[in-house]
């Protein structure tokens, strides 16, 4: 009898192991797609293609200006065109940005902005070079409780595009951002710390009578005629609006994330009453990830690149292998045929 009781006791402690080992393969098996999803959102909801972004808005970090940066000893470097510029200790060219102050210094660049232009830390080790005036240094903290170094009062940055000592490519970015001058100013031949020169006024080259051009004023979108591409939409500012080849337009959708946006700007809605030259029917709008709310044109987002400096400037025309297209007035990639 007392056998039999054991035995019994050994089957049902037999059968609880079986049913606890069924429980736990299954919690197992449920629990990854659960994680996967919430992985994904946590992501922004948009997963980004597979591989890179072409040569701009690769998704591995490259070398060049960087971000969070002491500036070290300041010094002054001489551009062919610019005049005296300030440079890091590094030989990396300072910018300051238009919608900043100097009195009071204030920074209004932050969030992608900061990413795109990382502001120079003064960590207190910051040093005058030859021909800087030590008076015109300071410091402000920054909302992330960073601080960013400032000259005659306006705040200091790298541009992200400068890969090399020297590099001046963020130079006019914009219309509002400018290298530096030794005093704080912006950098131009013949400025502060440019010794005066006789030499003749030479005569504006076709580049940069472009530059010098204004879109219409009121406008939102409106066509310009590139020289190269033709007929092309640019924004009110007259930036070039580009199509990224990667992404979908049945599902409008976004791919380009992360490190892309860098270098290319979700760009903004518009005004369909304040649009000249192409028809209203084609521009629309879609909403990001995030919640922002990014143009669309013919159905697929529109973008802004950051290397582009004057009116109808299309320098992102064919980035990244091709994926990157200026758009014309029918809303497809501008060929100049």
């Amino acid at each position: 009898m007392t056998t039999k009781r054991y035995g019994l006791v050994a089957v049902c402690l037999l059968l609880a192991g079986l049913v606890l080992m069924a429980a736990f393969g299954s919690a197992n098996s449920s629990a990854s797609p659960s994680n996967a999803k919430a992985d994904s959102q946590a992501a922004g909801g948009t997963p980004a293609p597979a591989g890179g972004y072409g040569v701009y808005g690769d998704a591995a970090p490259s070398a060049g200006a960087g971000s969070g940066k002491a500036a070290g000893q300041l010094a002054v470097r001489q551009d062919e065109k610019l005049g005296a510029v300030l440079t890091d200790s590094e030989g990396f060219t300072l910018y300051r940005f238009d919608k900043d102050t100097a009195k009071p210094p204030a920074s209004n660049c932050s969030g992608t902005c900061a990413t795109t232009w990382p502001p120079v830390v003064n960590d207190g080790n910051t040093t005058a070079g030859e021909g800087i005036d030590s008076g015109k240094l300071g410091v402000i903290t920054r909302a992330d409780g960073k601080r960013q170094l400032t000259v005659g009062g306006w705040p200091a940055y790298r541009y992200a595009q400068d890969k090399a000592p020297g590099d001046t490519n963020g130079e006019g970015v914009g219309g509002t951002w400018h290298a530096l001058a030794p005093d704080g100013s912006k950098a131009k031949a013949g400025g502060a710390g440019t010794p005066a020169t006789t030499a003749p006024t030479a005569q504006p080259t076709e580049k940069q009578e472009q530059t010098q051009q204004q879109p219409p004023a009121g406008l939102q979108i409106s066509v310009f005629v590139h020289p190269e591409l033709g007929p092309i939409m640019v924004d009110a500012n007259g930036r070039t609006l580009y199509h990224f080849g990667k992404d979908t337009a049945w599902p409008m959708k976004s791919n380009c994330v992360g490190e892309c946006l860098k270098t290319w700007t979700p760009a903004p809605p518009v005004d369909p009453k304040k649009i000249k030259g192409v028809d209203p029917k084609l521009v629309g709008k879609m909403q990001r990830p995030d919640g922002s709310w990014q143009l669309s044109i013919n159905c697929t987002p529109a973008y802004l690149y950051t290397g582009d400096q004057g009116y109808g400037d299309a320098l992102g025309n064919g980035m990244g292998n091709g994926m990157w297209t200026a758009i014309n007035p029918q809303g497809k990639a501008a060929t100049g045929k």
